[in-house]
């Protein structure tokens, strides 16, 4: 069980206490493997159109993947792990790169299983956009396009400070670096416009949370107080970040719910719309395809720094890795070990068999269409066709193109 970290494709590490495999491996009896990999600039900056030498910039952060999972291949039987039964599984921008693995034919026999929870790539970054966001960062370096080789040469500090840049493509926060569609490593999108051929016979779990971006907002002191009048000033487009206007989320929502709150309605929506969308997309074209997909949706709770509940993004994670009382951990408690036991089974059953099923959950169905049947993880685990349908048929007339890319 290979687990990819997440941090998007900029921040992380796999030595995070949250990824220590003891209770995992000790559990399943399986051999568990995390690792690092370049990142942000280093592992994502697209120079390919702008000095020789650099023609798989925009993905080496992937090779690097790649490169790892070969050592795997070598080596793992040496430490009792089985070459043919290499399951990766990630959280967040872990999810991405398997993701984008899977629509990668160097990476093709490296892996036989996948799990991404709340960590889709349904776009790659264009190489148009990619060098342009190389180009405001070389920028912020003091470098013209056509001295991008010196960007090479410079302090790893200084490199890191100019990502710093506003997004030329977003209009907001720092830039985007991320997998390139360079034709090269990587020769089309992951799940546009379906689902990559390479990655279609893998068995894959898909999952996301119910909160996702409590994650990132709950702890926001811009939330406190929200009204009805305040709500469309928080639902901007560096917040939504598709092309919507805010008073027709709002009036679509108060419509759907009722009887929901301004912050309800804030958590809700941020989650359909940009966050859990992905995931709808990805496990909708492997249905078409009639690849094998298992949806979970985390209903069970965590509790942020703030005091606030809810499945927000990253509470997967301490219950997969059977590691609730680990350091960092916000998902304990009550239940919690019920909880982790199951989803740490499904993790487990998925990379020995091909099948997350296990006598501790309901008989999980796979995900097709028109059901989209997804397992309820919670307390009392059920499955469910089209969880949220309301909100995923209101965000589906909008196009969807990840951020980012």
């Amino acid at each position: 069980m290979v687990y990819i970290h997440g941090g998007a494709y900029s921040s992380g590490s796999g030595s995070d206490p949250l990824y220590d495999g003891t209770r995992l491996a000790a559990r399943g009896d399986v051999v568990v493997v995390t690792l690092n990999h370049r990142l942000n600039v280093f592992g994502y900056a697209y120079l390919a159109r702008l000095a020789p030498g650099f023609e798989d910039s925009g993905n080496v952060g992937q090779l690097d993947l790649i490169l790892a999972l070969q050592w795997i291949r070598d080596n793992i039987a040496a430490f009792g792990g089985d070459p043919s039964r290499v399951m990766l599984f990630g959280q967040s921008g872990g999810g991405a790169k398997i993701a984008t693995l899977m629509a990668t034919p160097a990476a093709q026999g490296l892996f036989h299983r996948a799990a991404t929870m709340s960590g889709q790539q349904v776009t790659a970054s264009g190489p148009i956009n990619a060098t342009t966001r190389a180009t405001t960062w070389l920028k912020a370096l003091g470098l013209t396009p056509d001295r991008a080789a010196e960007a090479a040469t410079m302090p790893v500090e200084q490199l890191l400070e100019a990502q710093s840049a506003e997004d030329p493509i977003l209009g907001y926060g720092g830039l985007y670096f991320g997998p390139v569609l360079d034709f090269r490593t990587l020769p089309r999108h992951p799940f546009y416009p379906d689902a990559a051929p390479l990655g279609r016979a893998i068995p894959m779990i898909i999952g996301n949370t119910r909160e996702e971006t409590l994650g990132f907002m709950g702890n926001d002191p811009k939330n406190v107080g929200l009204t009805w009048d305040t709500l469309a000033a928080r639902l901007s487009p560096g917040v939504m970040r598709i092309d919507i206007t805010p008073e027709a989320v709002i009036a679509g929502y108060r419509a759907m719910h009722p009887e929901w709150s301004p912050y309800q309605v804030l958590i809700a929506a941020t989650t359909a719309g940009r966050s859990w969308r992905g995931a709808v997309i990805e496990a909708e074209e492997r249905a078409k395809a009639g690849a094998p997909a298992w949806v979970y949706q985390l209903d069970f709770p965590g509790e942020l720094a703030s005091g606030r509940k809810g499945a927000f993004h990253t509470a997967d994670i301490p219950l997969v890795f059977d590691n609730v009382e680990a350091p960092g951990s916000r998902t304990r408690g009550p239940g919690a070990q019920i909880m982790s036991d199951r989803m740490s089974d499904a993790f487990i059953a998925l990379a020995r068999d091909g099948d997350p099923n296990h006598a501790g959950l309901p008989r999980w169905d796979r995900y097709e269409l028109p059901r989209r049947q997804t397992m309820l993880m919670d307390i009392q685990p059920r499955m469910v066709d089209d969880p949220r349908g309301d909100e995923r048929a209101f965000f589906s007339a909008i196009p969807y193109i990840q951020p980012g890319t």
